[in-house]
């Protein structure tokens, strides 16, 4: 994971001139030598735990195909993509359209049936909240360009005009920033059936997606802006480095927005804002590479699709201990985990995704110091022996076990002697000893009912880095 000192300086020196040109100026400009220099806020990179929704007209057939089903890699399970499938004939998503709805019934149709009758704000934000994250990102607008806030350039295909005919996204806004958490919008650049972006990609960015953009950010003033449906055209057709030097530069969040880095064909992982992964997809080696350096997030569904899919059974949602040590796992490589919950279209947040997210919150209620604002532990990020992954914050080390040690433990590369180890969440004594560099752990015999958590245990090696 680690890249060489010498490659680690040169990046810095580079950066650090572009940036220093910028201070001088006093304002970012319009390409990406200018805008990439603008620093992901600090919020975001100490945040760690987001949690992801896709929701819009796609939860009224709520379908996708199944790997058992023959769908063939991640993508095809993804049931937000539900009109694009239709429209490109694939023999799954037909076949189930035509023996559900008929031949008559298009997907525009869906519109009428997307009531969102027993979505509660506030519900949502609260869950999301006692489940330990610390921001939210909503799906504005996915592929099919139907907008969850009544946007004058979707006129008659936002949640206002048909539909719930509610400001969907404004009342969830409302609700998240009330319980302090940050708020963000996942919006797509793309518009798969929208003629202009078909016929006049131009005109299409200059009168409606950049106009758009701006008109969200400036209305409710999110805290990340989280672009996708990058890769038809490259970042000067779409003028991604233009936007973002308005939106760094006079825009109502030019200080606090965080972007992540789909703008453009050739951007991922190399433009923009934090490093975005899918579902461990990695688009460019250059992450393999800076990852854990750069600021980064992987974003997946707790089962297969974002959406919400009715064709998912238990055995496809990952379990509680999964997603705990995926988390894990991902802050101590130093990135982000942005996890997703796809709502039904009447707005229930479905009962295995509330348990999931509520097992979660209870860990982190006891372990979450080990896990917010800490960064990579320079010697290692895990050991797969131990079943350990580590994380540091200040002089402080956090040993993550997976699975819990029933016996000594040695760990190697500490600066100095702790002052104290203790087991997060437990009273326990902790006895060590401390030989150079190393320390060996013997951890407290614990009985089930004196265990502090489930799935993980995180022992705090105080002072000795």
């Amino acid at each position: 994971m680690k890249i060489t000192k010498i490659k680690q300086l040169v990046i810095f020196l580079s950066a650090w001139s572009v940036a220093a040109t910028v201070v001088a100026q006093g304002r970012y400009t319009s390409d990406w030598a200018s805008v990439d220099t603008r620093p992901v806020p600090q919020w975001f990179t100490e945040a760690k735990f987001g949690i992801f929704i896709h929701w819009g007209l796609y939860s009224v057939p709520a379908w996708g195909p199944l790997p058992a089903d023959g769908a063939k890699g991640i993508y095809e399970c993804y049931s937000e993509h539900y009109w694009n499938r239709l429209a490109s004939n694939h023999p799954l998503f037909v076949a189930h359209h035509r023996a559900m709805y008929g031949e008559s019934v298009k997907y525009q149709d869906f519109a009428h049936d997307f009531k969102c009758e027993m979505f509660d704000p506030d519900k949502w934000a609260a869950l999301f909240r006692d489940a330990g994250a610390k921001y939210v990102v909503l799906t504005s607008k996915h592929h099919d360009g139907y907008a969850l806030w009544p946007s004058r350039y979707s006129w008659n295909w936002n949640a206002v005009d048909i539909g719930p005919h509610r400001d969907l996204l404004g009342d969830l806004t409302a609700a998240v920033k009330k319980t302090g958490l940050h708020m963000g919008y996942y919006y797509s650049l793309l518009e798969w059936f929208n003629p202009l972006y078909r016929e006049d990609i131009d005109t299409y960015v200059e009168t409606h997606m950049i106009p758009q953009m701006k008109e969200l950010i400036t209305r409710y003033e999110p805290d990340i802006f989280w672009p996708d449906g990058e890769w038809d055209h490259p970042s000067d057709k779409l003028k991604s480095a233009d936007f973002l030097a308005w939106l760094y530069n006079e825009s109502p969040v030019k200080e606090q927005i965080a972007v992540n880095d789909r703008w453009g064909k050739e951007t991922r992982s190399r433009h923009g804002g934090y490093y975005t992964t899918e579902y461990d997809l990695v688009h460019s080696d250059n992450v393999k590479e800076t990852r854990i350096y750069h600021p980064w997030e992987e974003c997946r569904g707790i089962g297969h699709s974002f959406g919400y899919n009715r064709n998912e059974n238990l055995e496809d949602y990952s379990s509680s201990e999964e997603l705990l040590h995926l988390l894990i796992e991902k802050v101590a490589m130093g990135g982000n985990l942005l996890l997703n919950v796809g709502p039904t279209a009447d707005g229930r947040i479905p009962v295995i995704m509330q348990q999931r997210l509520s097992d979660m919150g209870k860990w982190l209620k006891i372990n979450g110091e080990a896990i917010y604002s800490t960064k990579p532990w320079e010697v290692a990020s895990k050991n797969d022996a131990l079943s350990a992954f580590f994380t540091t914050k200040g002089e402080d080390l956090y040993v993550i076990f997976t699975k819990y040690p029933t016996h000594t433990v040695t760990i190697k590369g500490l600066s100095r002697k702790p002052t104290s180890v203790a087991l997060l969440g437990s009273a326990a004594k902790v006895s060590y000893s401390h030989n150079g560099k190393s320390l060996t752990l013997r951890p407290p015999a614990l009985t089930i009912g004196q265990a502090p958590c489930h799935h993980a245990w995180v022992f705090k090696i105080v002072g000795c880095l």
